[in-house]
């Protein structure tokens, strides 16, 4: 049998996994199904191209490679703490855009040097070495923002967007130059302008949009795979790369409506940078203190209540505590819900991630529009660690930054409480009147050991 409609069959299987498993994704009770089918997919994709590559005496350079990839990633995905998981997130991004740009880089070497640089493929090159080198600068800002290399606030400067767009247009016409007379000179400014850009692109954005930022990354990295299947002339490299661009597409644009804000404000309206604006949500008022031993009874002989999760969570590392803390509620008949904001974390479905580790039963798990009209009959609402999500001033106050943001309305809940390590805003810089309403308790400290703390106490209750 010839070995190119075996790779055909064997490319058109792995498309179909990728697309199965993408749909299984969808729901977090078979997320983890999805995730092995479509991996069971790339791992044929990785076996039937090397088997192509290795037909010409490669496989001094392929059997290496994938061992250290295969070893590097195994032990990343092993070791990374969950509450690192949008730091990673961000380097396979910028892993997969910076290796889409140099295979269309070398492919354009080589074409240059045998003088078959015509622009019916150079087109595919040039697209390709932009949106990967966009990506990797960019991802590599968001990992450094998220790792808190650098400031997690937007850095801005005066006139950064016409900047940004006269560097965009110095790169299209490059860009146009390069396919219509390739040089390498030019293509190597092409490409260290497209790198500029990447970074540009990523300072203003501040951690409060980071959520947004990796959805989009990830969606420029797929449509780079894309072009550079339109490089190769390999079809699963096309489809593949079509569907991650696609899908990050579209949870970008969900993203950004869920924030009630456009994605051009997401990308270019320097979110919670330093201005007036935070000065003018100010608030003043009292605020009401509780302790674990006050608390505890209120929980163990409530009705409803709801958790709800944000980044503090994740960098107490709580999220078991917490779901111990909800068992044992339950063992008291308390009904218990979470509450999950869309941009909750720093990257999509961060808090998913983080209370599935934890064991956390799916259907407990409710999206904003599903939890919100439970908040009125909910005995206690219990914050940890967020704030900008559940921020009434995004609903009650015109000038706010956040306003028009939808929110968790745990303002209607009968009592709020609130754990947290300080009075500090959140990465809008904003300040939370919730902190200061009459049925809002503030308890203050770690996380982690505060639900561990409330664990004993309702267990003695």
């Amino acid at each position: 049998m010839e070995v190119a409609p075996l790779t055909t069959l064997g490319y058109t299987v792995t498309a179909v996994s990728l697309i199965f498993g993408l749909q299984l994704l969808r729901s977090p009770a078979t997320a983890r199904q999805g995730n092995r089918i479509a991996a069971v997919g790339m791992l044929l994709i990785i076996g039937i191209t090397a088997g192509i590559i290795g037909g010409n005496s490669n496989w001094v350079f392929i059997v290496p490679a994938i061992g250290v990839g295969a070893v590097l990633g195994l032990v990343s995905a092993r070791t990374v703490r969950m509450t690192a998981m949008p730091q990673m997130v961000a380097l396979f991004n910028g892993m997969g855009g910076g290796s889409a740009a140099l295979i269309g880089a070398d492919d354009f070497r080589n074409a240059v040097a045998a003088g078959t640089a015509h622009p019916d493929i150079t087109w595919a090159v040039m697209l390709s070495c932009f949106i990967g080198s966009l990506s990797f600068a960019g991802s590599l800002v968001a990992f450094a923002k998220l790792q808190e290399l650098m400031p997690g606030r937007p850095l801005t400067y005066p006139l950064q967007t016409p900047v940004n767009a006269t560097l965009l247009l110095a790169i299209i016409a490059l860009a146009v130059f390069a396919i219509v007379s390739p040089n390498l000179a030019v293509f190597g400014v092409f490409i260290a302008l497209a790198l500029v850009l990447g970074v540009l692109f990523v300072v203003p954005i501040g951690g409060a949009d980071m959520p947004v930022i990796i959805s989009l990354l990830n969606s420029f990295t797929g449509l780079a795979a894309a072009m550079t299947g339109f490089v190769l002339s390999n079809n699963v490299l096309i489809v593949s790369g079509a569907l991650v661009g696609a899908s990050g597409t579209i949870l970008t644009i969900a993203m950004s409506r869920a924030m009630n804000r456009s994605l051009f404000n997401v990308l270019f309206g320097a979110f919670g940078s330093s201005g007036g604006g935070a000065a003018a949500t100010a608030t003043t008022g009292a605020i009401h203190p509780t302790t674990v031993e006050d608390l505890a009874p209120l929980l163990a002989f409530a009705q409803l209540v709801i958790f709800v999760p944000g980044y503090g969570m994740a960098v107490a590392r709580a999220q078991h505590d917490l779901k111990e803390l909800a068992t044992e509620l339950e063992k008291r008949g308390v009904s218990v819900e979470y509450g999950i904001h869309p941009v909750a974390g720093r990257m999509p479905g961060h808090m998913n991630v983080l209370l599935a580790e934890a064991d956390v039963p799916y259907p407990q798990l409710k999206e904003m529009e599903a939890v919100n009209p439970d908040f009125p009959r909910a005995d206690v609402a219990v914050v940890i660690g967020a704030n900008d999500v559940v921020n009434p001033a995004a609903r009650n106050e015109a000038g706010s930054p956040i306003y028009g943001m939808p929110i968790l309305n745990v303002d209607e809940s009968k009592t709020v409480v609130v754990l947290k390590r300080s009075m500090a805003t959140g990465f809008a810089g904003v300040d939370n009147p919730l902190f200061y309403n009459d049925n809002t308790l503030m308890l203050f400290g770690d996380a982690r050991a505060t639900l561990a703390s409330l664990v004993q106490e309702v267990r003695h209750q």
